[in-house]
């Protein structure tokens, strides 16, 4: 065998063999990879409303079949024209609510042969000892408003607490007055709705 084909397969080896090196250089580049990862944990809030009708025990009364029985002044049960009896319903959020709310009253009704011949107001006082058939106080409802009607009612807020603590209550005075054309021996119910939304 001659020197220059010895030489040209040596040659041809070496450029094989570049070759294969070349490529097994590239696969490894490829080959590093390196990764993030992310994450994040979501809970909701809690928001509740609490009632009471004395501003110190509070519940919930979720339902018109567990609404809260306000305790209305002695003479609510035997009224006569011109009568006045009032009653504190108070509101709060519980020690879990983690938002303010708006409070709006959503309905009231009445049933009974009197329904006709009684009218309410709602005024805010400072608390449950401030109410009564004089009470005055923030406007919720008007004076002489039908027991079926929730018309011109302004809306109020509650502000949550922090940590355990409950929010501040707000005192709600109802009073219920009897006009001229009341009956006698007649029992009227009403019941009032009220419904909070969490402010955002």
């Amino acid at each position: 065998m001659t020197a220059s084909k010895t030489r040209s397969r040596k040659f041809k080896a070496i450029l094989a063999g570049g070759i294969v090196l070349g490529v097994g250089a590239a696969v490894t580049l490829a080959a590093w990879t390196d990764d993030e990862w992310a994450e994040g944990v979501f809970g909701a809030g809690s928001f509740n409303v609490e009632g009471s009708t004395d501003g110190s025990s509070f519940t919930d009364h979720e339902s018109a079949d567990g609404a809260a029985s306000l305790d209305f002044q002695v003479g609510a049960d035997n009224l006569s024209p011109g009568d006045t009896a009032a009653a504190p319903f108070v509101l709060r959020l519980d020690d879990a609510t983690s938002y303010d709310a708006t409070v709006a009253l959503t309905s009231a009704a009445g049933s009974g042969d009197n329904t006709g011949a009684l009218s309410y107001e709602i005024v805010q006082v400072a608390s449950a000892g401030d109410c009564s058939a004089t009470a005055t106080g923030t406007s919720i409802v008007d004076a002489g408003t039908a027991l079926n009607s929730t018309g011109g009612a302004a809306d109020f807020d509650l502000t949550a607490g922090s940590g355990s603590t409950a929010g501040a209550p707000v005192t709600l005075c109802f009073k219920v007055t009897a006009g001229d054309d009341l009956e006698q021996g007649q029992n009227t119910m009403a019941q009032w709705q009220f419904t909070a939304t969490s402010a955002e």
